[in-house]
């Protein structure tokens, strides 16, 4: 078989060996949030589990989806939506799993305008619709992009950055990815080699906000919570520090770990909690990950068990959600 007609190797997500065994045994309801290119979905159905509910808000990945899905019957069922709404789809759930960010399924598609190494238009909307990356960038105030990009990227250039784009896009609007990018590579200077490229942060400051990617976060939470059965399994893969900072005090607050902000505050009424910690540590890539995905190196998988508390949900304050000062588009 040549290299032209041998087929794809199907797509392995990041750290499901680990996230298998925290879970099991797996049996039946789950739902995957985040659907993409179904690795966790096969994944969950091979391990035994009766029923999986396949949630995306991208239309596109259930075309792909296509000459396998049938495979299951009714075993798999996809759901074109978002997963903070999941406990609209289903409800008695004994799991959740949740892959934040963009699949590199996504980032592959130069025509998503996801990926600075692609020329592509500058879109990055996971769901096709609603405002594009290239709307952000071209009607946001110097202020607006330069807080986005410092407190979705944590890009300390954030204001040369913006003023560069301000100056830029009224010669001509961007409209590709490769325009922004290289304008931030000559605005920041090239990195070093081993160094990611000076755009990282910037696209993905701009795609969590195009995508609301924090708040949706934030509500899938509280909706798995109100999805799952007492001893169903939350599981949450997150790929950068201010997702896992999210889910982690989402976590604690709602296993009774939150404590108080400082010794002086009162104490808080606490909630009954509706998690516990399985385990009670995060857990990141093994050896023969890292060699197999280098894309897992920054992967981290959290893990935990509803009880029978009522679910009501840990609240904004304290989640670690970072805060636009200016307020950004809405």
């Amino acid at each position: 078989m040549t290299a032209a007609t041998e087929p794809k190797k199907p797509h392995i997500p990041v750290l499901l060996r680990p996230l298998l065994k925290a879970v099991e045994p797996v049996s039946g309801a789950w739902l995957d949030g985040t659907f993409g290119a179904g690795g966790y979905t096969r994944g969950l159905l091979a391990a035994g589990a009766d029923v999986v509910y396949g949630v995306d808000r991208d239309p596109a990945v259930f075309k792909m989806a296509a000459d396998w899905a049938g495979e299951y019957g009714e075993r798999l069922k996809l759901v074109e939506g978002t997963f903070s709404c999941l406990d609209e789809y289903a409800t008695g759930l004994d799991g959740v799993v949740l892959d934040l960010g963009v699949s590199s399924m996504q980032l592959d598609q130069a025509d998503r305008g996801f990926s600075f190494m692609k020329d592509g238009p500058l879109d990055m909307r996971m769901s096709q619709s609603g405002i594009s990356a290239a709307d952000l960038v071209n009607e946001s105030s110097e202020a607006e992009l330069a807080d986005i990009l410092f407190q979705y990227g944590e890009e300390r250039a954030s204001r040369r950055i913006a003023k560069a784009i301000i100056a830029a896009r009224e010669i001509e609007p961007f409209t590709t990815t490769l325009a922004l990018a290289d304008l931030i590579e000559k605005t920041l200077g090239r990195g070093k080699p081993g160094q990611s490229h000076p755009a990282t942060r910037s696209f993905q400051a701009i795609r969590i906000a195009v995508n609301d990617e924090f708040g949706q976060l934030i509500e899938g939470l509280e909706a798995a919570e109100r999805a799952l059965k007492e001893g169903g399994k939350l599981a949450v893969v997150s790929f950068h520090s201010l997702e896992d900072r999210i889910v982690k005090k989402f976590l604690q607050a709602r296993s009774g770990g939150g404590g108080n902000a400082n010794r002086y505050a009162p104490e808080a009424n606490e909630k009954p909690p509706a998690f516990k910690l399985t385990p009670r540590k995060a857990i990141g890539p093994d050896t023969e990950e890292l060699a197999e995905n280098p894309r897992s190196r920054s992967a981290i998988l959290r893990v935990a068990t509803r009880t029978s508390a009522l679910a009501e949900g840990a609240g904004r304050a304290g989640l670690g959600l970072p805060k636009l000062v200016t307020g950004g588009r809405g």
